[in-house]
Order: structure tokens, then sequence, then C-alpha cells
């Protein structure tokens, strides 16, 4: 079994309700944008133009990781980071209570989806148990959307087989 199959295998055990993936589709990407912004700040220049933010070195960092794992939903997920660090960037260039109002914001609101979504599923979210399912949960979501899409369909069995009796 794939290092990525025993990732996305052992985060769907905490995710088998619909409702519980469906608040993680929307609440992840929410926390991921959240970050985004609130690491926007501060912004270090670095030379001539050259500007470095902590987002930027996160996004790095985590888009190395996803990538060595799998290629294609790496780049998916670097692209992503991309965009959200881009995005952050220009909210924190807005007045300070703006850049708190939407980084705080988009941070409660993902996580409270995350919440609702582990009541309809009747378990605690897998991070309780494993820290590092905070890193595979973007993972899920980028294979999730892949599936429904009717994408990498052998990982899907694969995960799927990996899966323990509900």
């Amino acid at each position: 079994m794939s290092r990525l199959v025993r990732q996305l295998s052992a985060y769907a055990e905490y995710h088998r309700n619909g409702h519980n993936v469906a608040t993680h589709m929307v609440g992840i990407p929410l926390i991921l944008f959240a970050i985004a912004v609130l690491l926007s700040r501060p912004a270090i220049a670095l030379g001539e133009g050259l500007v470095v933010t902590p987002m930027m070195i996160v996004a790095a960092v985590a888009a190395a990781g996803y990538l060595r794992l799998d290629l294609m939903f790496g780049a998916v997920l670097a692209a992503f980071l991309a965009l959200i660090t881009w995005a952050g960037s220009g909210v924190a260039a807005w007045s300070t209570g703006a850049w708190l109002a939407v980084g705080l914001g988009n941070f409660v609101v993902g996580w409270t989806l995350q919440f609702v979504g582990h009541y309809f599923e009747g378990r605690k979210p897998a991070f309780v148990d494993d820290l590092s399912s905070l890193f595979v949960g973007p993972l899920f979501v980028v294979a999730e959307a892949a599936f429904m899409l009717g994408l990498r369909q052998p990982v899907r069995r694969a995960m799927e087989g990996a899966l323990r009796p509900h």
C-alpha cells in the first residue's frame, strides 16, 4: 500500500459520513485561506521588489510535502496554496481590523464547519489522535473532489479497501 493510500485511509476512517465530508470540503479551504491571510503579515523586504511573508514559506514547505506524497494531488494543492497566498497578501494590505476580521472570521467559520461535520459523524476529529492529519486534511479534500469527478479511481478503490469495516 502506498504512503498516499495509507495517509488517505487513516484520515478517511474519521470521515465516513457524507455530511462530515461535505462540511470538510468547505471548512478546510476556509481554514487554509484564513491561515494564508493571517500569515501574510509581516511582509519582510529582502531587496528591491522582493518581499517574503511567513505564508510564502509555509506554502512552499507544504507544497513540497504534498508534491512528494503525490505529484497530481500535490500539483493541485500547490496551485491552491499559491492562489491563497496571493489572496492572503492582498487582504494583509488592508487595515489591521479588516485583515483580522477576514482572517479570524474565516478561521472560526472553517473550524465550526469541521466540528459540525464531526457531530454528524459521531466521532472526534482525526487530529485529536494524530496531529499529522492536519496536513492530510487538505489532501483528503483534493482527493475527494477528484473522486467525485471520476478521477483517480484506483486510488479511491485502494483507499476504500484499506478501511476497516464500519
